[in-house]
């Protein structure tokens, strides 16, 4: 997900810069660039909320984990696991309409 952090925010200085300079980014090289790195940090996302989600699974249903050290705040971990998984559907819908903006040159 810092992977995911520093390519948007990267896009978002990108954006400023061409807001303020007044510059065209619809270059086909340019969005070819956006839809391969929205489709990786897509993938990236996925995998690190099934991965997070895996371990949840494991320490609250599997060990029972979250039962016996009452003090871990375990339902909070679910709660930002289900934020991943909608960070992801984000992530996935972005990349689907930067692949018909790619597809429309």
């Amino acid at each position: 997900m810092g992977l995911q952090l520093l390519w948007s925010f990267g896009l978002a200085c990108l954006d400023v810069y061409a807001l303020r300079g007044k510059r065209d980014l619809q270059n086909p090289v340019l969005v070819s660039l956006f839809v391969v790195g929205d489709w990786v940090t897509a993938m990236l996302s996925l995998a690190a909320a099934c991965s997070s989600a895996g371990i949840i699974v494991l320490y609250a249903r599997d060990l029972d984990f979250c039962k016996a050290q009452s003090h871990i705040p375990c339902r909070q971990f679910e709660i930002s696991i289900i934020l991943a998984f909608i960070t992801w559907l984000l992530i996935a819908m972005s990349s689907h309409v930067m692949f018909w903006i790619l597809a429309s040159f």
